[in-house]
């Protein structure tokens, strides 16, 4: 973990989908969409429930592995039009990012979704981290949470608790996605949340005892 200073305004990484955002009804609008372009079924209620690997690795389940790279590429294109407007911010997380700003600290999104429509989805929203980092997922996001600093991840998958070991960041887990309280615990997360509004009250109490 990076050094703690005297005064410490600690650097603080979020995830995207099901940590900040509810994007399932955004991808289940482009689920449907590209099946309806491509001509192939894709069960896109089952696909949003398994939020936060790569996308690559749901495509797989509808698609032969050749014309997955093109596919995703589809799929990125047609994005903006169907999933950013149906998309929303999950309660407290406007609260969370200002809490680290009120605390002097910096703010970073590390996800795995395509960068350009993960920064689409924060301006929509008004979420306006200090830094956006896509394409990244489970420990390879330890090379942006290196990169910028970062104290703390927090996530809703098991995929980033395994980023924020490798970035020797604490882990503080959110019950927002895929997983459970009881999987994110047996997963190492440091922290379990139930969800982002106990965000702000958690991080001044471990601002406090730093």
């Amino acid at each position: 973990m990076p050094a703690v200073s005297p005064a410490y305004a600690p650097t603080v990484g979020f995830d995207l989908d099901m940590t900040l955002i509810d994007s399932r009804p955004g991808i289940r609008a482009c689920y449907l969409a590209l099946s309806e372009r491509t001509g192939v079924y894709v069960d896109a209620d089952l696909a949003v429930t398994r939020l936060g690997p790569p996308l690559a690795e749901e495509l797989v389940n509808w698609f032969p592995a050749a014309d997955v790279p093109a596919v995703a590429d589809l799929y990125r294109s047609m994005y903006p039009e169907y999933a950013i407007a149906p998309t929303l911010a999950l309660t407290g997380a406007r609260e969370a990012v200002a809490a680290v700003r009120a605390a002097g600290g910096r703010t970073l999104v590390v996800t795995a979704k395509y960068e350009p429509n993960a920064k689409l989805h924060l301006a929509h929203l008004g979420i306006e981290p200090d830094v956006v980092v896509g394409d990244l997922w489970a420990e390879d996001k330890a090379r942006a949470l290196r990169e910028h600093g970062a104290h703390i991840y927090v996530g809703d998958h098991t995929g980033d608790i395994r980023g924020a070991r490798a970035a020797e960041a604490l882990s503080v887990a959110v019950a927002t996605g895929p997983c459970s309280a009881e999987e994110l615990r047996e997963a190492g997360a440091d922290v379990v949340l139930p969800d982002l509004t106990a965000f702000p009250t958690w991080l001044d109490t471990h601002i406090t005892a730093a």
